[in-house]
Order: structure tokens, then sequence, then C-alpha cells
């Protein structure tokens, strides 16, 4: 079984309380269609487990696949620079089918980002904390995405709410 390394730590991108008996993190691609399910899926098992759950997102962007998955990446880091990670990260799966660079824009501009942040994004200003994301992906087993940690183990289990809400209840009870 794979172990999460490093562990959850303050630089992470992290919803919930830190003293919460479960923690989720996700290694994600925001182009990648089944991180886009898995968003619904982690919304309702967020919704059902609510405050003994804190969810982690790690980027983990499948650039040989998916063309805009480091610029989605580097907005929801510029965004993360104010204070906004989690209203782009929900952005960007609720419009996954539009990640361009001009719709990147919009969507700075609907969150107020300072205007010159995509830019700098875009320019590498945040591509070493991805990069750091991807990497402890690797040394944790990711081979794709989405792949899921429960308490610092890998979950393998299937991708539906029924399924992960099971085994977040178990580990709750541990």
């Amino acid at each position: 079984m794979s172990r999460l390394t490093p562990s959850v730590g303050p630089l992470d991108h992290a919803q919930g309380a830190i003293d919460a008996p479960v923690t989720l993190v996700e290694y994600g691609d925001f182009e990648c269609p089944y991180c886009g399910a898995m968003h619904g899926v982690i919304t309702a098992v967020q919704q059902a487990m609510g405050e003994k759950l804190r969810f982690v997102f790690r980027h983990f962007p499948l650039t040989e696949l998916h063309a805009h998955a480091l610029h989605a990446a580097e907005f929801s880091e510029a965004a993360a620079a104010v204070g906004q990670f989690w209203p782009a990260h929900n952005r960007l799966y609720e419009n996954q089918r539009s990640l361009g660079d001009q719709s990147l824009a919009q969507y700075a501009a609907g969150l107020n980002l300072p205007p010159d942040s995509l830019t700098a994004a875009f320019s590498g200003r945040y591509d070493e904390r991805i990069q750091n994301d991807f990497a402890s992906g690797i040394r944790s087993g990711v081979h794709g995405t989405p792949t899921l940690f429960i308490n610092g183990h890998l979950y393998g289990g299937e991708h539906d709410a029924r399924s992960l809400l099971e085994a977040l209840q178990g580990a709750a009870r541990r």
C-alpha cells in the first residue's frame, strides 16, 4: 500500500479543520475528465462528512495528455496568492471544457485577480510549487489522476460517492 509523501502540511491547499479525524488528499489535473467527475464526488462526501473531513488538493498536471493542464494549475496558484484558490479550483472543474488562456483570463477577472497575475503565473512564478506537488505524487506512487489518499494511505476503491464515503467513515471510526 502506498503512503502519502510528504504528509499534509501548512503549504497544502486544504479545506476543513486541521484536527479533522479524516484527511482526504487528491492528486488532480484540472483538465482530466475523471478529475472533473471526482470533483462532484468529493463535494458530495464533504457535505456528508461535514466537520469530520479535511480535503487537500495537490497538483498533478498530465501535460502530455492535457494541453491546458499546466496553465490551469498556474491560474489556480495565482488565485491562491490572493486567497482565492478554492473558488478558482471550483471554477476550473465547472468549466473544464474551457481552459484556454482567454477563458482563464475571464475567470481571473471574475475572481478579481490583479491584471498582471496571469502573465506572472504563465511565466513560471508558481511552477516550482506545482512541480513540488507533482514530485510528491511520484514519491507517493501516483501514476494518474485522480489519485486519492485517506489519512495518508492510498485509496484503491471505486470512485463513486457511496464507496468513498464508506471508506472515509471507516477511517473516522479508527
